[in-house]
């Protein structure tokens, strides 16, 4: 059993943390509506990977690097660990793209966006 992948995926999720502490853009701008919109999209994906699993389209790439943990018959602990940092990447980013629009409204209040 190796914590490699799972590790390498962790390190970044804790950077979407970081960035989103330091900016208020996620979790510290407001964390009850956060905490409904990550659950929603990581229950969304491993609904989508459940079905893709059923379906017999996706199938679990077992390597050296990974844990071999799994949640479900081919989905593994570190499925878990990527998808909720990409939806943290995904309203971090969306939390960044809205404070950076307001803040050039504010400096260019008369030019259309």
């Amino acid at each position: 059993m190796s914590v490699v992948y799972l590790a390498a995926l962790a390190v970044p999720l804790f950077g979407m943390v970081m960035l989103d502490r330091r900016f208020r853009l996620f979790f510290w701008a407001d964390a009850r509506r956060a905490t409904i919109v990550l659950v929603t999209g990581v229950v969304f994906f491993l609904a989508w990977d459940l079905a893709g699993i059923g379906l017999g389209v996706f199938f679990r790439g077992q390597t050296a690097f990974m844990t071999g943990l799994l949640l479900a018959p081919e989905l593994p602990v570190e499925e878990l660990v990527f998808l909720t940092f990409l939806c943290y990447l995904t309203m971090n980013l969306y939390g960044g793209a809205v404070r950076w629009l307001e803040h050039r409204r504010s400096r260019h209040p008369g030019v259309a966006s």
